[in-house]
C-alpha cells in the first residue's frame, strides 16, 4: 500500500540516516514551556493533548453513537477500528522500531518517538468519523479533524514531544487503516457517496456540495490557521514554520483520505 511505503520512508530517512537526525535535532532548541499550544487548545475549545484516555474513549462513544443513529453496523465497526489499530499500532511500533544514534546527539535527542501517539489519536477518531459520516457531511466532520489534527499535530512539535516524521508518520499509518477498512466495506453510499437505487444511473450531487472545491479550500486554510497557532512558540519564528508545514501535511493527508478518496468513482467490475 502507498500508505505503509511512504510511513517506511519517511521512518529511514528522518531516522536512519545523519542528515535526517541533524535536521529534525537542529529543530529542538530552547524550552517546552515556551509552546504556546496549550494556551491555543484552551482557547479554541480543542481536547487538551494531557487528556489522551478521555479524548480516545469519548470519541469512540460518539462514533458508535452516530453508527447506531444511522444504523451503520459494518462502518461502526470499521470506524472503531481504525482508531484503535491506528493507536495501538502507534504505540506498538513506536517499542520496536529502533533509533539509532547517528550523529552523536545529546541523550535527550536519542530518545525513540516514531511515530506520535498523540497525533494517531486525532488521525484515528477524525478518518473514524469520516466512516459512519453520510457522503453529505463527511466533508464537514473531515474538515473538523483536519483543524483539530493540525493543532495536534503542530502543538505536539512545538512542546519538543515529538518531531515532524513522527507527526507523519502517526498520520500515514492512520490512512493506511483507513484505507484497508475502506476496502474491506461493501461498496455502498458511505463509500462511493451515491444511490444505489433506481435512480443510481442519475449523476448525484457531490457530497461536498455544489462547490466542493470552494469547501477544500477553506477547510485547508483553516487547517492552515491551525497549524500555524499550534506550532507557535515564544522564542523562535522560523522553526514553528517547519512544525506548521509538517502539521498541515497531516491534514492535506487525511483530507484527501476520506473525502478526495471517496468522491472517486467506482471502478466498474467485469461480470464473471
Amino acid at each position: 500500500m502507498v500508505f505503509l511505503a511512504a510511513f517506511a520512508a519517511v521512518y529511514l530517512l528522518a531516522v536512519w540516516t545523519p542528515a535526517g537526525q541533524r535536521a529534525e535535532n537542529s529543530l529542538v532548541v530552547g524550552y517546552a514551556d515556551q509552546a504556546r499550544v496549550l494556551a491555543v487548545n484552551e482557547s479554541v475549545g480543542l481536547p487538551p493533548l494531557t487528556a489522551e484516555y478521555a479524548t480516545i474513549v469519548a470519541g469512540i462513544a460518539l462514533i458508535a453513537l452516530v453508527a447506531l443513529v444511522r444504523r451503520r453496523w459494518r462502518e461502526g465497526c470499521a470506524a472503531v477500528g481504525v482508531v484503535v489499530v491506528s493507536l495501538v499500532g502507534a504505540e506498538a511500533l513506536r517499542s520496536v522500531l529502533p533509533r539509532p544514534d547517528l550523529v552523536h546527539a545529546p541523550s535527550q535527542l536519542t530518545e525513540v518517538s516514531f511515530p506520535s501517539g498523540h497525533v494517531a489519536i486525532a488521525a484515528g477518531l477524525a478518518l473514524g468519523a469520516a466512516l459512519v459520516a453520510s457522503p453529505r457531511t463527511r466533508p464537514y466532520v473531515v474538515a473538523a479533524g483536519a483543524l483539530w489534527l493540525a493543532v495536534t499535530a503542530g502543538g505536539v512539535q512545538a512542546l519538543y514531544w515529538h518531531r515532524p516524521s513522527d507527526a507523519l508518520g502517526a498520520t500515514l499509518l492512520a490512512c493506511a487503516c483507513h484505507a484497508l477498512a475502506t476496502r474491506m466495506l461493501p461498496p455502498t453510499e458511505q463509500s462511493t457517496g451515491q444511490s444505489t437505487g433506481p435512480l443510481a444511473a442519475r449523476p448525484s450531487r457531490s457530497a461536498a456540495g455544489t462547490r466542493p472545491g470552494a469547501l477544500s479550500a477553506v477547510a485547508l486554510a483553516v487547517a492552515a490557521i491551525g497549524a500555524v497557532l499550534g506550532s507557535a512558540r515564544e522564542d523562535a519564528l522560523a522553526r514553528p514554520l517547519v512544525f506548521a508545514a509538517a502539521a498541515f501535511a497531516c491534514a492535506v493527508l487525511i483530507w484527501w483520505t476520506a473525502v478526495k478518496r471517496a468522491e472517486r468513482p467506482e471502478e466498474p467490475r467485469l461480470r464473471e
